[in-house]
């Protein structure tokens, strides 16, 4: 299957032109031309079946046949808040491996203890775009920009919201026993440092539940996707 993202496709439309970088890549790369099977995906759960009208480097134009909205809609959702790690790297292969699980939005947060204070979000999007389109999947994660902590608490979170946290003292259950039934997880991930006791008690003020990932101490990057593929072995059934 060759798959394309065309984010401005409307369910309505019967033809399309893909942009200069997708024409590029199905004509030169691929090496696909006129009459040849394509995919289209939206990012917003529409998936279109097509086919090539007039192959060109640069504008591509493409014949709609069929069109299949909410494709392969999880009945639950996954926002993972983590705060990004030094070295970017780490960060980047968990944007990608989340999205190609499924994951439905992805805050970077600045914690107390964060060492890094800046992230290039263009390029986690076009990570996330490419992991879509190499998993197959019509739906592209929300990415939110670098997001202070005590900002991203006072927001108006739908479902049930978790703290995964290491501070000693606190009474914490594992995730896997949380996760009850299809809803809206919210689940926050801390720096390589971990949160500070006052970002904890500031979580469990605005209705977060402490959770455990395990009895291995993991990585930033490892203990978010964790947490997003837990929920998917409970619910995938």
């Amino acid at each position: 299957m060759h798959l394309f993202f065309t984010p401005d496709l409307l369910p309505s439309d019967t033809s399309y032109t893909l942009s200069e970088e997708e024409s590029k890549h199905c004509t030169r790369v691929l090496r696909l031309g006129q009459g040849d099977a394509v995919t289209l995906i939206d990012g917003q759960g529409g998936m279109f079946e097509a086919q090539i009208a007039e192959p060109n480097p640069k504008k591509t134009k493409i014949s709609i046949l069929r069109h299949h909205a909410e494709y392969q809609k999880r009945p639950y959702q996954i926002h993972v808040a983590v705060a990004p790690t030094k070295n970017m790297d780490r960060m980047e292969w968990f944007v990608e491996k989340a999205v190609e699980m499924g994951i439905d939005e992805i805050t970077f947060l600045q914690c107390a203890r964060s060492e890094r204070k800046n992230l290039n979000l263009e390029r986690q999007v076009k990570i996330a775009v490419s992991a879509m389109k190499q998993s197959m999947k019509a739906y592209l994660p929300t990415l939110h920009p670098l997001t202070r902590y005590a900002d991203f608490l006072q927001r108006p979170l739908q479902g049930q919201r978790f703290i995964a946290h290491l501070v000693e003292g606190q009474e914490r259950q594992s995730l896997a026993k949380s996760i009850t039934a299809p809803d809206t997880y919210t689940i926050l991930i801390g720096p390589e440092g971990d949160f500070s006791p006052e970002e904890v008690a500031q979580a469990l003020q605005a209705g977060f539940k402490p959770v455990t990932l395990g009895q291995s101490r993991l990585r930033t990057e490892t203990a978010a996707l964790a947490a997003c593929h837990t929920i998917h072995v409970l619910l995938d059934v």
